[in-house]
């Protein structure tokens, strides 16, 4: 019972963070400013991560949940610069 409530308080923030992120990317005009909404992204995913290990343990489930969210930790920064310097060098290619 303890274990199913932490579980989808912990997705429901997930999904919240998520949402909150998306409508952040949709209201802003400028794409730097979008970046700057990924990193929410990556706190989304622990915490969906987090809500499945807390519902299944450490399972087959479990750690391909803290795989996923191992890999979207460390690729999530790298995603963000490289699209944020993209972003830059194209605005300084434009006269």
């Amino acid at each position: 019972m303890v274990r199913d409530v932490s579980a989808m308080v912990l997705l429901f923030a997930g999904v919240a963070v998520q949402l909150l992120a998306v409508l952040g990317v949709t209201l802003l005009r400028d794409a730097l400013d979008r970046v700057h909404f990924l990193a929410p992204t990556t706190l989304a995913t622990v915490l969906v991560a987090a809500a499945v290990v807390v519902r299944e343990s450490f399972s087959l489930i479990g750690i391909a949940a803290l795989l996923v969210a191992g890999f979207a930790l460390f690729t999530g920064p790298v995603l963000a610069h490289v699209t944020a310097r993209a972003l830059h060098r194209a605005a300084e290619r434009e006269p």
